[in-house]
């Protein structure tokens, strides 16, 4: 192998589209690399069970671009919610698993040069977040950003109420990829009070069978709605990871 190759294409920070020459160049110019963590769970019975991964992948793509951040793949696997076992096509890891995997990728990243990690998820599972959180190297720092612990008060007035497959996430995905939400199977399957009492005091969230693994009310998406919510999430992750006094490029469309 040589490095004389064509110079690193400004609109396309794909690591896994680029040879290794020009992985090596974005690393000299900005040493920190995105990487969406996602899972294959249940989304009640509208949504696909890569929902999570194609919101976080979403979110990663942009944030490359606007900010001219190398990404890899998208990991597509994580810990799911309890009780998600039981709807077919679910699939998940052992925290402790996860927290391997991560942390073997990141070494082999780290000894080429990256110096922070910047990993993107959209879960609600804790043990999933925990083994993110734990996923250290020698020497690099570790930032995971949990899309759902961002603020969407201006989106969603009221109390937080506990929900997997409900307005936020059917929202995001009617604007993303509508072509993938069964919008003749969407049901309502709002919390108990109970639900409520133990998601607001930190408890994790199982949908019950009976539901077919919804908690909240789909039937209050929007395609605007979603739009919006990515935008905010997007403005706020560009201010939080280029706080630098001459701002990020122009952004893109979400």
């Amino acid at each position: 192998m040589t490095d004389h190759d064509p110079p690193i294409d400004t609109d396309d920070f794909a690591i896994d589209r680029l040879p290794w020459p020009a992985v090596r160049r974005g690393l000299a110019r900005d040493p920190r690399l995105l990487l969406a963590v996602g899972s294959l769970e249940q989304h009640g019975p509208h949504l696909p069970l890569a929902t999570g991964t194609l919101i976080a992948e979403h979110v990663v793509r942009e944030l490359s671009t606007r900010l001219g951040l190398l990404h890899a793949p998208a990991f597509d696997y994580g810990v799911n919610l309890p009780g998600s076992h039981r709807f077919p096509g679910t699939a998940g890891l052992r925290r402790k698993t996860l927290h391997r995997a991560v942390n073997e990728l990141f070494s082999s990243w780290e000894d080429h040069g990256v110096t922070e990690f910047v990993v993107v998820t959209a879960s609600r599972s804790e043990p999933h977040i925990d083994a993110l959180l734990m996923a250290l190297t020698s020497d690099a720092r570790t930032t995971v950003i949990d899309l759902f612990s961002l603020d969407l008060s201006r989106h969603r007035p009221g109390d937080p109420e506990p929900e997997h497959a409900g307005e936020v996430e059917t929202s995001i995905m009617l604007h993303l990829r509508p072509d993938l939400v069964r919008t003749e199977a969407v049901h309502d399957a709002p919390p108990a009070e109970r639900a409520v009492r133990r998601y607001v005091g930190g408890r994790p969230l199982t949908p019950p069978e009976a539901s077919g693994g919804v908690i909240g009310h789909p039937s209050r998406a929007s395609a605007e709605r979603g739009a919006a919510i990515l935008r905010s999430w997007l403005d706020d992750l560009v201010t939080l990871l280029d706080p630098s006094p001459t701002g990020p490029p122009a952004p893109t469309t979400v």
